[in-house]
């Protein structure tokens, strides 16, 4: 008799597990079609709200900016981008330093232009103007 009583006790706590698994996954997705639909709402009232006085566009309906929503999510990704494939963020942002060193390097030279511009430009530039001057009398 203990035998069929552990064994009732076992099963009575696995169809409680599985029943609240159930309860949670159903209140989840309910939960996440609200949020959805409230979103959406909140888009369509955003929506009404900015548009027609920013850009002249008219108002739209609820199931309107349901369809604004999902082609947005269609052309702009369903999220997830905090995942990164092929490597880790350290790798990936190591890569792309090493990559622009040496425009980060040029880049670096830039700001003694100014002194330069003063100091020589200014003259290198008037020679430059009068040998173009030069060659342009040469040829004529």
């Amino acid at each position: 008799m203990d035998h069929k009583k552990v064994m009732e006790k076992r099963v009575e706590r696995n169809v409680e597990y599985y029943v609240k698994k159930i309860v949670k996954v159903i209140a989840i997705i309910i939960l996440g079609g609200l949020l959805f639909l409230l979103a959406n709402y909140v888009l369509m009232r955003l929506w009404n709200w900015l548009m027609p006085d920013i850009f002249g566009l008219g108002t739209i309906t609820f199931w309107q900016a349901l369809g604004i929503l999902v082609m947005a999510k269609i052309i702009f990704g369903f999220g997830g981008g905090g995942k990164n494939k092929g490597g880790s963020h350290h790798k990936v942002k190591h890569r792309s330093s090493h990559k622009c060193s040496s425009m980060r390097r040029d880049f670096d030279e830039w700001k003694h232009y100014d002194q330069f511009w003063k100091e020589e430009g200014e003259e290198a530039f008037k020679a430059y103007v009068e040998k173009i001057k030069n060659e342009n009398h040469d040829t004529n």
